[in-house]
């Protein structure tokens, strides 16, 4: 049974894929993510749906729920990193 079938997708989520994210500074997520997750720990600069660039320091396994266009190289240290996206 596939409880997606029929429903109408929402970036509030469920997510329905996950994606590993190489950061680039130079080139936005071919999805724009819902959420990030990380695996380990560090800075994540990033570019938000709204064009603003954030420097945010994140745990290790964390999940930071905002809406991310691009994960900058230059600035992020944290590793494993993976974009929720809804599409």
């Amino acid at each position: 049974m596939d409880i997606f079938q029929g429903r109408a997708l929402s970036p509030a989520g469920p997510a329905t894929d996950i994606m590993p994210v190489t950061p680039q500074d130079d080139q936005d997520l071919p999805i724009v993510a819902s959420a990030l997750f990380v695996e380990t720990g560090g800075t994540v600069r990033c570019v938000t749906v709204r064009n603003e660039t954030r420097d945010v320091t994140l745990g290790d396994m964390m999940l930071l729920p905002v809406g991310v266009r691009r994960v900058l190289q230059t600035g992020t240290t944290a590793l494993g990193i993976h974009a929720l996206v809804v599409a």
